[in-house]
């Protein structure tokens, strides 16, 4: 796919050159990763992940206009786009050109609206409503076109997932959905943005579809750091189930944020050991 008409713009460059602020870059000597199938969809997953928790950083970032948030949010779309960069030079035929344009299209779309709803945030102290809802909506969007091809990709024969894997990377992208949208209902000023999206599923729902997602990446059994990994998955979800289930009450969003990012930072450990196991 080296010859896509592509061309994927940074976060990094985007915002260097709205705030004159400068933002760490990607260490140039990091090994280049495997062009193969099995990564091609991991990258497909680190788009959709990458994205959702810079979701999540913005919604936080809105509320105070917090600094780590600001660099979190730089950082979730920027290895968004690494993932698409790495995604588009690929030697493998798994996405067509024009399915790539489609969904370079509308990653520029969500990276336009991140820029802008920042500006206001930081120009005014407070988001926009409007801004905020369209940043959510272009998430939707934007999740909805990468799950498709993603899919197509697992069926294309050239890619050959693990079931398993793949419960635990449908698991962690719902993880992040769920994250960003409490952080979303967490912040007064931005609590309807997710609202706008008449297609996204509730959080009481969605909690429940976790459930199932993290059930069938525990079938097959678990021994060592496997168990243990999943046993402290286990364990942060139940802490915070029940605040996902019942979302309208007042609960503490911090805490299920730090939680949320850890289940999502387990299941990432989870992909790696069942990786190495094959």
């Amino acid at each position: 796919m080296k010859d896509a008409p592509l061309r994927v713009r940074s976060l990094i460059t985007i915002l260097a050159m709205t705030f004159l602020v400068a933002f760490p870059t990607q260490a140039q000597d990091e090994a280049p990763r495997e062009d193969s199938g099995a990564n091609y969809l991991a990258e497909l997953h680190q788009f959709r992940l990458s994205n959702y928790q810079s979701l999540d950083a913005y919604y936080r970032f809105s509320a105070n206009t917090d600094p780590v948030a600001l660099n979190e949010i730089v950082s979730g779309v920027n290895d968004a786009n690494d993932s698409m960069e790495i995604i588009v030079a690929s030697e493998l035929e798994v996405l067509s050109p024009e399915q790539l344009d489609n969904l370079n299209a509308e990653f520029d779309s969500f990276k336009d609206l991140m820029k802008e709803n920042i500006t206001v945030v930081r120009n005014s102290g407070y988001p926009d409503l409007r801004l905020s809802a369209e940043l959510a909506d272009q998430a939707v969007v934007l999740n909805n076109l990468a799950s498709e091809l993603y899919q197509i990709a697992r069926e294309s024969g050239q890619t050959d997932p693990n079931e398993r894997v793949e419960a635990a990377r449908s698991a962690a992208v719902t993880m992040a959905q769920m994250m960003a949208k409490y952080s979303a209902r967490s912040n007064s000023a931005v609590s309807q943005a997710f609202q706008g999206s008449s297609s996204e599923i509730a959080l009481d729902e969605q909690a429940r579809l976790f459930d199932g997602m993290l059930e069938r990446v525990q079938t097959g059994g678990a021994e060592g750091e496997l168990k243990r990994t999943l046993d402290d998955i286990d364990s942060k979800w139940l802490f915070i189930k029940g605040s996902y289930i019942n979302f309208n009450e007042r609960n503490v969003s911090f805490v299920i944020g730090r939680y949320s990012q850890g289940i999502i930072n387990g299941l990432d450990q989870v992909i790696a050991l069942l990786q190495s196991e094959e």
